[in-house]
């Protein structure tokens, strides 16, 4: 039966007339609530499945599948493998079938269900028998059609109350007049340029693939997905140069003062004879911080590439012009450690250096803002404080972002327009800057981050040492502390890093997690008795965190018990060696940062990784910690490991997430949808022309939240 030709993508599925009520509302449970969300629930994979024969013509050893009734079922609940046995019939004879580990099938393989088993027979006996075969049941549809023989079916997720080939039967109802409701947001012209079908052709290849001929629906399929992904990556682009052209249009930033003399000034601060690493990188900001044109640039360089000193360059330009320029970190930590080598680097200088996180006292807290509004604070380092209402500065350049993974586009945003002057969504704005020492591979730096410039510094500074990896067991740990006491006799110092600050279980293994307490009193007993330990984690008060570090860094303290407090920004010479306890709770990211905490003096350093991993995943992170010296590298690994939404926390960072492409596989096409997109835009920077008003409204319903594209129009 058609669909109606009053049906809309947006009708119930119940009102459709060729889905039942009942079907409907077990469909509303994988939230297929109506035309269009049921045509979007893509296949996950698609299986080519045998012939369907009669019973009597299964072939021994060979894959087939069958159809019939339920005739006998027998639970055997109990034994080292608890199994389910059912008898299925046709006319043409008796197959028998089991299921191991099961059971929970047994309320629905009952005698007299309709079912149909996908799988390998055997001989057994007299008989013949599938184990653990794909099952079907047909008792949702009474008049179920015999499938396609050889043919390609898609495979839909599911759960306990609709399985994948009740959805697929809804979808085959409904697909024919749904295709004719899809309206296609690219020419035909476009289309055909790049080789991608219409879009109602790549639901249907998805859903329906029509050549079943060696190869032919394999090849449909794949089509179809290059185009949906296609789709995504063109979305995301579009939206990010609509955000960069709207940004360039509205703001203008304040052009700053690049001269020799006020280049030779800044240089007479650092403490070092910068890389041409970060030489490369000060070039970009010269030439983008001269200019009024915003800039929003990204920054990554490895553990120790000498991002702060490059940043540092950029703020002190905006204060040899005469503006305030401002450094944001994720953690209160970090923006102590920034003030504290920032400081440092200007004592005895005019430029006024200033410190707001959330633990700063609420008269300190006023005496800041006020000052900041009055223009008497050159440079505020702070954390997510520095984004309240309250924090207005009187005229700021430069922001800096540090860590760019723990902050999404939106803060950048919310930076950003705190600071604008002006109205009528237009004024001044900063520059921005993000700086991520976790390296990404350019293929993801242009999805999660592509309004950004980007550049990379490469190289580390002089005197970074080269470190060591050792993974080692728990049964081996004492070796690793052994090398901690004679490193600590030769006048060095070392950091054991551990995953807890309190006594606490691991949620997936039921141990214990080390914690401070517990790593410090092993230290003092047993590893390192006599010698001088401390603690450190972010629960200390602030006064008390710069104490335990200053006398770190002053060589006081032998051994540093820390959580990942340490992970950035901490920079001791002396510190020669790094233990990590229970190091497989870690990503591959965070170990990398907590290593480069070692390496920064003369001697050799070294970094032991305790653990007993019990998941493959685990041991694979620890092989490659080991191997692998280099970030980036590193950062290609963790995507192969892990993937692409696990390492950045898409999840949780607003990022509709990609339902079919993947950044890390189909980098050609995410190159391909990057430059399509910076034509479009520049030929129709708002999308407003008229044959664009499907695309724009795909765009804005897709990604104007995550983006700030509300305002766009």
């Amino acid at each position: 039966m058609p669909l109606r030709p009053d049906i809309s993508l947006t009708t119930p599925l119940a009102e459709t007339g060729v889905v039942t009520a009942r079907q409907a509302d077990l469909l509303a449970t994988l939230g297929l609530t109506n035309v269009g969300r049921l045509i979007a629930h893509l296949p996950i994979r698609h299986e080519r499945i045998a012939d369907e024969s009669t019973i009597d013509k299964l072939k021994v050893g060979a894959l087939g599948s069958a159809r019939g009734e339920v005739t006998a079922v027998r639970p055997v609940p109990r034994g080292p493998r608890p199994r389910l046995e059912a008898v299925l019939q046709d006319h043409t004879g008796r197959l028998d079938v089991v299921w191991f580990n099961m059971m929970f099938l047994h309320d629905k393989v009952v005698p007299g269900a309709l079912i149909r088993v996908h799988g390998k027979p055997q001989r057994r006996g007299p008989g013949v028998q599938m184990v653990n075969p794909k099952l079907e049941f047909l008792a949702f549809e009474a008049e179920e059609p015999a499938p396609a023989l050889g043919r390609l079916r898609p495979v839909y997720s599911a759960n306990e109350h609709v399985n994948s080939g009740a959805v697929e039967r809804a979808v085959q109802k409904v697909l024919p007049g749904a295709l004719r409701l899809l309206e296609d947001h690219l020419p035909e012209q476009f289309r055909r340029d790049r080789d991608l079908p219409s879009l109602a052709e790549a639901y249907r290849m998805q859903h329906a693939p029509r050549d079943q001929s060696s190869g032919g629906a394999e090849q449909e399929v794949l089509s179809s997905r290059r185009r949906l992904a296609y789709d995504e990556l063109l979305l995301l682009q579009l939206g990010v140069q609509m955000k960069r052209v709207q940004l360039r249009a509205l703001h203008t930033s304040p052009a700053l003062k690049v001269t020799p003399e006020v280049d030779a000034r800044i240089r007479a601060r650092f403490p070092y004879v910068l890389t041409r690493g970060q030489e490369s990188v000060i070039q970009d900001l010269q030439r983008d911080l001269a200019s009024a044109t915003p800039t929003n640039r990204l920054i990554q360089g490895d553990v120790g590439s000498g991002k702060t000193i490059v940043a540092l360059y950029a703020m002190l330009l905006a204060v040899a012009s005469g503006q305030q320029a401002s450094l944001m970190a994720p953690t209160e930590i970090l923006a102590e450690q920034h003030f504290a080598s920032i400081g440092g680097i200007l004592a005895n200088s005019r430029t006024r250096v200033e410190l707001l996180t959330g633990s700063t006292s609420q008269p300190e807290r006023e005496r800041i803002v006020a000052s900041l509004a009055e223009g008497t604070i050159d440079i505020l380092i702070g954390t997510h404080a520095l984004l309240t209402d309250t924090v207005q500065f009187k005229s700021l350049a430069v922001a800096v972002i540090d860590e760019q993974h723990r902050f999404g586009v939106s803060q950048r945003a919310s930076l950003r327009a705190q600071a604008t002057r002006g109205g009528e969504g237009g004024g001044v704005t900063p520059h921005v800057l993000v700086m991520t020492a976790t390296p990404i591979p350019r293929s993801l730096a242009l999805t999660l981050f592509g309004d950004l410039d980007i550049s990379v510094i490469q190289g580390l500074p002089p005197g970074r040492q080269p470190i060591t990896t050792s993974v080692r067991s728990s049964q081996e740990r004492r070796a690793a502390y052994a090398d901690l006491s004679a490193r600590i006799a030769q006048g060095q110092q070392g950091y054991v890093v551990v995953p807890a600050v309190d006594p606490v279980q691991d949620p997936t293994t039921s141990t214990p997690l080390v914690d401070v307490a517990t790593a410090q009193r092993a230290l003092d007993n047993a590893y390192i008795p006599g010698r001088r330990t401390a603690v450190l984690h972010a629960q200390l008060p602030r006064s008390v965190r710069e104490a335990v570090m200053e006398r770190f860094r002053s060589g006081v303290i032998d051994a540093l018990v820390a959580t990942t407090v340490i992970e950035v920004g901490v920079d001791v010479p002396n510190a020669s060696i790094m233990i990590v306890e229970q190091a497989d709770r870690f990503g591959l990211a965070q170990l990398h940062q907590l290593r480069g905490r070692v390496g920064r003096g003369s001697a050799s350093s070294v970094c032991y990784l305790i653990a007993d991993p019990v998941t493959p995943e685990g041991r694979a992170r620890l092989a490659v910690m080991e191997g692998v010296s280099d970030g980036f590298a590193l950062a290609e690994k963790d995507l192969e490991i892990r993937g692409m939404g696990e390492v950045f926390g898409l999840k949780q960072s607003g990022l509709p997430p990609f339902r079919v492409a993947d950044p890390t596989r189909d980098r050609e096409l995410l190159n391909l949808a990057r430059r399509d997109a910076q034509a479009w835009i520049a030929r129709s920077p708002r999308l407003d022309r008229a044959d664009e008003t499907v695309l724009r409204r795909r765009l804005m319903r897709t990604h104007a939240q995550f983006l700030g594209l509300a305002d766009v129009g």
